[in-house]
């Protein structure tokens, strides 16, 4: 697959949700069965995908990508969910997004069996998102082999905020 194909598949919406935000939107990829399958091909051979025991998605359109890979690899799939939304006891944490504040939560059971994960998420901004699940996974004496993305936004530098690989698929 042509890295220009996926960023062409990829919708902007200029301030949205609020102004001064460009969302990137990877809705029209799951439209597409043949760039949905190539992208999960591509994102399937990251060793960081490889190395893990367990994969957590990122609530909500992570889920869509890591699901995908879970079913692909093999692999569990632990979901990252917004605050309130996981039944029984659950692990926190807040974190800052472009444009507010959020708080994601894992089942404490879900990663009980395992020792290293893979982060998979849409997007990678500003790294709020997955430094919080990186936070809660770490915080239970477990390792993080990377986090994995369709896009990333590269003039926000996130990378330079988080301390594991980071592999995306186009770079914006």
């Amino acid at each position: 697959m042509d890295s220009l194909i996926l960023k062409d598949a990829i919708k902007s919406y200029h301030n949205f949700p609020k102004e001064g935000i460009n969302f990137k939107d990877i809705s029209p990829i799951f439209l597409d069965y043949d760039l949905h399958n190539q992208l999960i091909n591509r994102m399937s051979t990251s060793e960081i995908l490889e190395s893990s025991e367990a994969i957590i998605a990122i609530d909500a359109r992570g889920f869509l990508l890591g699901s995908s890979l879970s079913l692909k690899l093999c692999k569990p799939l632990i979901l990252a969910r917004k605050y309130g939304k996981l039944p029984g006891k659950v692990i926190s944490n807040s974190y800052k997004l472009e444009y507010g504040v959020d708080s994601l939560s894992i089942q404490e059971e879900s990663i009980v069996k395992y020792n290293k994960f893979a982060i998979v998420d849409d997007l990678l901004a500003t790294g709020g998102s997955i430094k919080c699940i990186a936070n809660i996974i770490t915080s239970q004496n477990k390792e993080i082999s990377g986090a994995c993305v369709a896009i990333e936004i590269s003039d926000l530098n996130a990378r330079k905020g988080l301390d594991f690989p980071i592999h995306s698929e186009v770079s914006f």
